[in-house]
C-alpha cells in the first residue's frame, strides 16, 4: 500500500466527527482540475510510504479522542490491499469515510457489504456524456451508473460530490446529471480553486451566480444540493 501522506486530526472531512486521514497514492484518472495531481501522477516513491502500523499505533493511543478515519487519496479502491486495511481500522471500532471516484463498482460494492465503511462520499465528475473528457481517460461510463445507482437504492450513508470548472460544466451537463442523480439524497456543489498543485492550472471555477442556477436545475431531483466552497 501507499500510504502518502497522514493528517492526524480533522474536524472537517468528517461531518460529525473528530477524524484523521489517510492519503492513499495512485488514480485511475486524470483529471485536469485535480489538486491532488502528486498523489495521482507524481512519481510514487516508496521510501517516502508512511508505514500503516505507525497509523495504527496512533489510533491504538489516540482512542476515545479520534472518532473516525478518512480513506482518500489518489483513488482508495485501486490500493490492492484496501481491505485488509480497513479491516484493522475497524477493529480498533473506528467509523470509516472513504472518498472515491466510483469507477471500481465491485469494490465499493464489497466494502460495503463487509461493513468495512460507513459513509461514501462519491465524486461525480460530469455528466455520463461528458465523462472521459473531464477525467482525461477511456473508462466505461456504465460503472460509474453503477455505483450511483448502488448508493442511491441503499441505506447507505452518502454524498455525491462534483468540482465545478468553466470549461467542463454547462447548463446541459447539469440537466444530464439531474437525471443521472435521481433521487439522490445529497450533492455538493464545489468550487475549483486553481493551484499549482493541480494537473492543469490554467482551467476557471464556474462564478457563484450561475453555480446557483445549477442548484435550481438539480434540486429537481436531487433531496439536498449545496455550494461548498462558495
Amino acid at each position: 500500500m501507499a500510504i502518502k501522506g497522514f493528517q492526524k486530526l480533522s474536524l472537517v472531512d468528517y461531518d460529525g466527527y473528530i477524524s484523521c486521514t489517510i492519503f492513499l497514492g495512485g488514480c485511475n484518472l486524470r483529471c485536469p482540475f485535480c489538486h491532488n495531481s502528486s498523489l495521482v501522477v507524481g512519481k510514487l516513491n516508496e521510501n517516502e510510504d508512511i508505514s500503516f502500523e505507525s497509523i495504527l499505533k496512533y489510533l491504538d493511543k489516540r482512542k476515545g479522542v479520534i472518532q473516525a478515519v478518512c480513506v482518500t487519496g489518489g483513488e482508495p479502491t485501486v490500493t490492492s490491499n484496501l481491505k485488509e486495511m480497513l479491516l484493522e481500522i475497524k477493529k480498533r471500532g473506528y467509523f470509516i469515510k472513504l472518498d472515491t471516484n466510483g469507477t471500481n463498482y465491485f469494490v465499493l460494492k464489497d466494502l460495503l457489504e463487509q461493513k468495512l465503511v460507513d459513509y461514501v462520499a462519491m465524486d461525480v465528475k460530469n455528466s455520463l456524456t461528458k465523462y472521459n473528457l473531464t477525467t482525461d481517460t477511456n473508462i466505461d461510463a456504465n460503472t460509474i451508473k453503477k455505483s450511483i445507482d448502488l448508493l442511491i437504492n441503499s441505506n447507505y450513508e452518502y454524498e455525491f460530490r462534483t468540482t465545478l470548472v468553466d470549461e467542463f460544466h454547462k447548463e446541459e451537463d447539469i440537466k444530464e446529471m439531474s437525471e443521472l442523480l435521481k433521487g439522490a439524497k445529497k450533492l455538493y456543489l464545489q468550487k475549483f480553486v486553481s493551484s499549482e498543485n493541480c494537473i492543469n492550472s490554467s482551467l476557471h471555477e464556474v462564478n457563484v451566480d450561475k453555480a446557483n442556477q445549477f442548484v435550481l436545475m438539480l434540486n429537481k431531483n436531487i433531496e439536498n444540493v449545496y455550494l461548498r466552497g462558495y
